[in-house]
């Protein structure tokens, strides 16, 4: 159990260590900046990550190849805790890298192109366009541009003129940010700080309280701490919690963290016990980095990794609290369900393997018990040449929108034959499920247009959505018959669309 004194936040911000305490620990890193460091540069726009007014980068060193990670968070919804160990980078550090009364090749392109209109946006999109030309040495792809500033939202200039600025900044003197500083800071904190963080502060929503953030660095601290402490809150990426405090004004309770425990963030191959592939994704390995490997190994998951959020959530964001979470909207469980995802929980010493689909049992429960935590998912990889694999996701937006209907569509053929099938839809029902009477439906039937019409009808027996500000019922039923259709058309064994003729935006990117 993690037993430590209490110590301040340590982090590493404008060339020198900060030290913070007596603030709530619920401060998120934009107050932060904005009320205590007096760096009004970045913004507050929505306050719930969407807008992306208030982009910081975020520097930390990889524990296993020890080279610096950057990557774009909002700062919004981060609480300062997280920070941790870590370096905060944001617009005023950007301007000082171009050198005094200069500004960055980034900031000058988004003024020459007329990027920027009324300005409360551009410091937002100045830190993501930095961020690309920071990790990018040549200009990106218009198309993959676009994807990088899909959490920047707020377009009154017009999409071209911010992606031309994006072209243009490479055109400028070549300007990198000398981060040799940065990393030394950081190995100063992790060679005098203690290993685990253990922060207490007021509670900012009850008034005389105290509130408790611990942030433990092994799995078997965490697993400790967690069963003496079952009632604590377990915070990962933010991305939902961080809304918790920033529009509900919710109390926490005690909070531990679980974005510093390395082992929680590997990713392994291995098989199962009936011997095919598996990949073992670490329950805080962030939405980026796992939906980017999930993409590799099955190229059908490439758009719906595209369109899941936007980069900055998805930099924060763990695939661990998205499936824990069990939002029946969520983009993860419907395509985890097709793949025949299993969780693995752990509570102290011992784990327990539970299939995916017995893990929901309601609307925002699941069947984790007292002092258990989500450990990792385990996926099943197709590797059969008659498997066949789909994602499609419904919004009103293309870019950083909640999905109406998501759904992972899985079968398999034996020549036109199918055999089996694993249809999951999330924005159906009360949690992410598969369609168990439109699958019974098409297994052992051949793949053609009459047993798509009969899984069309089944699917009215497996669903009855409810309607609610993103799509009414009958919407969302006739969209899944629609995504199925599109299915066949997709995989049937005559004649298959390409992709191609069956999306307006391809997947190029």
């Amino acid at each position: 159990m993690n037993d430590l004194s209490p110590r301040p936040i340590r982090f590493v911000h404008q060339g020198q260590i900060r030290d913070v305490s007596g603030l709530p620990p619920t401060t998120t890193v934009l107050q932060w900046l904005r009320e205590h460091a007096h760096c009004t540069g970045t913004k507050e726009g929505c306050a719930e990550g969407d807008c992306g007014a208030c982009t910081v980068v975020v520097a930390e060193t990889d524990p296993a190849t020890g080279e610096l990670k950057r990557r774009t968070v909002n700062s919004c919804i981060q609480f300062l805790p997280t920070l941790d160990g870590k370096a905060l980078l944001t617009v005023e550090d950007v301007s000082r890298s171009a050198g005094p009364d200069r500004l960055h090749p980034c900031q000058e392109a988004m003024v020459t192109c007329h990027g920027s209109q009324c300005g409360f946006c551009t410091p937002g999109f100045v830190m993501s366009l930095w961020h690309s030309y920071e990790t990018h040495a040549e200009p990106l792809p218009r198309p993959a541009l676009a994807d990088a500033l899909s959490g920047n939202l707020c377009r009154c200039t017009g999409y071209r003129p911010i992606l031309d600025a994006g072209e243009q900044m490479y055109q400028a003197p070549r300007v990198t940010m000398d981060m040799t500083p940065v990393r030394a800071l950081l190995s100063d904190l992790h060679r005098t700080g203690a290993a685990s963080l253990v922060y207490e502060g007021p509670n900012a929503a009850c008034p005389g309280a105290v509130q408790r953030f611990h942030a433990p660095r092994t799995l078997s601290e965490l697993a400790a701490l967690r069963a003496a402490r079952p009632e604590a809150r377990l915070l990962a990426g933010c991305t939902d919690v961080g809304l918790w405090v920033t529009k509900q004004f919710r109390d926490l309770g005690e909070v531990i963290y679980l974005g510093r425990v390395d082992e929680l963030q590997q990713i392994s191959y291995s098989t199962s016990p009936s011997g095919a592939p598996c990949l073992d994704i670490g329950a805080g390995v962030t939405l980026e980095e796992a939906w980017s490997t999930l993409s590799e190994a099955m190229p059908a998951l490439r758009e719906v990794w595209l369109r899941f959020a936007s980069p900055p959530v998805r930099h924060a964001g763990t695939l661990g609290g998205n499936v824990a979470n069990g939002s029946p909207i969520g983009d993860s469980s419907p395509i985890l369900l097709a793949l025949d995802a299993s969780v693995v929980l752990r509570h102290g010493h011992t784990t327990r393997e539970l299939p995916l689909h017995a893990f929901y049992l309601d609307y925002m429960k699941n069947a984790m018990q007292p002092g258990e935590f989500l450990q990792s998912i385990r996926v099943l990889l197709p590797n059969a040449a008659g498997e066949r694999l789909r994602a499609y996701k419904i919004a009103k937006r293309r870019d950083s929108d909640i999905s109406a209907v998501c759904a992972g569509l899985w079968l398999a053929l034996d020549g036109d034959t199918i055999t089996a099938a694993r249809l999951g839809w999330g924005g159906m029902a009360a949690t992410a499920r598969r369609a168990v009477a439109t699958e019974a439906a098409l297994i052992g039937q051949p793949w053609t247009e009459a047993t798509l019409r009969r899984a069309q009808a089944a699917l009215r027996q497996d669903f009855q959505p409810l309607s609610d500000l993103r799509a009414t019922a009958d919407y969302r039923l006739r969209v899944a018959t629609n995504l199925l259709e599109r299915f066949w058309l997709e995989t049937r064994p005559d004649a298959p669309l390409p992709a191609a003729q069956a999306q307006v935006w391809p997947a190029t990117c």
